[in-house]
């Protein structure tokens, strides 16, 4: 029975190329792998493609309308009869061994029409980009539609005419002798490419390609909460296939330039904040330029090194694989108490008075336990972290 190409891509028996082509540019975007990972929908693609290769071959379609299946080993649907049962038959086998349809039992032309590739380019951003997003007008250089010939690859008021050398069937077929008898094969026919027809007449802008490169001006737009090494895939913006075919998508990578203040670690941030040892022991508000502007960070009196402030929410955009933005990190403050090493005479001798006073100046060090938090506690926390 006849596959219903028709009906793949969902238009009447009627529909004009245009439409067919409109019909195939919108499900190939939903079933696309890179959108829908599912098997059934990778099945349905295909399927989906097969039908818009069909449909859109002028000769292929015609054996549609005439009720028979180009795709099949026979061409026109009613086949012959299967002594191995389950569709499975002898043109299959040689098809196996030698790469071609054995028995004569031809594939037909393949369409000169064919979805585009993808392409990818690269843009750089600095953190307070990723973190708002941006709107960015870029330059592409891909393949687009022929203006001149609207992919047809033909000069005005021509048209492709059937191939002398295969006869239009996209195939040249070679009879060999083998330890399994005389073995038909075939080949794609090197005049037309396997195509089944030539331009004898092709457009001076495009060679008949159907497509000339061309360079462009589009807007990007980037959501908040991108990262480094992500890709951002703008749909039907890459290049455009031969014959004028579906244009492929272009992704966008965002490279992420270093910061002079930030570390990032996801939706997070982290920065050191040196104080030196008095504001630590006295405390005080030291201000700090985020990237949502100035913040007060309120030391506390006492406050030790490698100290660790978050500030909820201070961080960057989650964005999730939906591209959804759900909530923001968390900015981690890290305290660096900064010791002089360098002290004049009077300096020297209020920190010795200091000394005195805190009973501190028999230099008695104290050995901190692992329980009390100790300098080795702290690093395996960090690390752990």
């Amino acid at each position: 029975m006849a596959r219903d190409y028709y009906g793949a891509l969902g238009v009447r028996q009627d529909a004009t190329s245009d439409e067919i082509k409109r019909a195939y540019r919108k499900l190939a975007r939903e079933l696309h792998p890179d959108v829908n990972p599912e098997e059934a929908a990778q099945q349905r693609f295909r399927d989906v493609t097969a039908a818009y290769e069909v449909l859109s071959d002028p000769q292929k379609r015609k054996i549609v309308d005439m009720g028979g299946d180009p795709l099949s080993n026979g061409g026109g649907g009613g086949g012959g009869h299967d002594p191995f049962g389950g569709g499975f038959g002898l043109g299959d086998i040689m098809d196996a061994f030698f790469g071609a349809a054995g028995a004569g039992g031809g594939r037909g032309p393949r369409s000169r029409v064919q979805p585009g590739s993808d392409a990818l380019l690269r843009i750089q951003m600095t953190l307070e980009e990723c973190a708002t997003g941006v709107s960015r007008e870029i330059a592409v250089e891909t393949a687009i539609l022929c203006d001149l010939c609207r992919g047809s690859g033909c000069a005005a008021g021509t048209s492709p005419t059937t191939c002398d050398t295969c006869g239009g069937r996209g195939e040249v077929q070679s009879v060999q002798r083998s330890f399994l008898g005389q073995v038909v094969t075939a080949r794609a026919c090197p005049v037309c490419r396997g195509l089944g027809e030539v331009i004898p007449d092709p457009c001076r802008q495009c060679a008949g390609e159907g497509r000339v490169r061309a360079r462009r001006n589009i807007t990007a737009k980037i959501p908040p909460g991108v990262a480094d090494g992500m890709r951002v895939r703008l749909s039907g913006q890459g290049e455009v296939g031969p014959g004028g075919g579906p244009a492929g998508d272009l992704y966008v990578e965002v490279e992420e330039l270093p910061h002079a203040t930030f570390e990032r670690a996801g939706a997070d941030l982290h920065c050191t904040l040196r104080v030196p040892m008095t504001t630590a022991a006295l405390g005080a508000v030291v201000p700090l330029e985020t990237l949502d502007g100035p913040l007060d960070i309120e030391l506390e009196p006492g406050t030790q090194p490698d100290t660790e402030l978050v500030m909820a929410g201070r961080g960057l955009p989650r964005l999730r694989s939906t591209g959804r933005v759900d909530g923001r990190g968390d900015l981690h403050v890290h305290i660096e108490v900064e010791v002089p090493t360098k002290l004049d005479a009077r300096q020297t001798e209020l920190l010795r008075e200091l000394a005195e006073l805190r009973g501190e100046e028999e230099h008695t060090l104290a050995i901190a336990s692992a329980r009390q938090g100790g300098l080795f506690s702290r690093l395996r926390q960090r690390h752990a972290r």
